[in-house]
């Protein structure tokens, strides 16, 4: 049986995959685009990052965002009260566009990781996994995390005019699960996830 084909998404070149060095880029013969890479250690480090967005998503949405010291009282408020009251205001589409970009997309791209990747790293194939993995994919261009923050960014500039601003833990926790996203991103291989799969699949036993 021959090397499996792989389609060059520039130019639709039909080509055969080639084993990589360690680190190593393959590249479309005919335009030089990047096929696919070597990302040593994929899934575990894609696993740990994972752990450790769980942990500052749940902080990040249990905690005040932000405090205004106004009149020797301070007023603070978390994410998803600030959900709750951009709806009681009528603002229902900034409250659902807030809701689903910052809460409910980065909460299954999470749980999808989760629910795929600790599995494998125990030698086995969780039910329904292609499904899961088309949402992976699905969800993770609509989760926002820089976006927001670079919102609250330009909102405290400008509160800082009126009232003290008090950042609370959930900020820099947001801040910190911006930077953790964005490496699972770096980390994460498709390719790995799918070969780890199989292997699980016909042994049975962790690979």
């Amino acid at each position: 049986m021959g090397a499996p084909l792989i389609a060059c998404h520039e130019c639709d070149l039909l080509q055969h995959e080639a084993p990589l060095p360690r680190g190593g880029v393959a590249r479309c013969a005919r335009c030089g685009a990047e096929l696919y890479r070597d990302r040593p250690d994929s899934l575990e480090r894609t696993l740990a990052l994972t752990a450790g967005a769980v942990f500052l998503f749940v902080i990040a949405n249990s905690f005040p965002i932000i405090g205004l010291a106004l009149q020797g009282q301070v007023i603070q408020t978390t994410l998803y009260k600030t959900v709750d009251t951009l709806w009681d205001e009528e603002m229902k589409s900034v409250a659902a566009l807030v809701f689903v970009t910052t809460i409910a997309m980065p909460a299954l791209q999470l749980s999808a990781f989760t629910y795929l990747l600790l599995p494998l790293r125990l030698g086995r194939v969780p039910p329904h996994f292609a499904l899961v993995f088309r949402m992976l994919q699905a969800v993770r261009p609509w989760g926002m995390v820089e976006v927001f923050m670079l919102g609250v960014l330009v909102s405290l500039v400008k509160l800082a005019h009126l009232a003290g601003v008090v950042p609370g833990i959930a900020l820099w926790s947001f801040a910190a699960l911006m930077l953790v996203m964005a490496a699972i991103t770096a980390v994460f291989d498709p390719r790995a996830l799918w070969e780890r799969a199989e292997a699980a699949g016909r042994t049975g036993a962790a690979p």
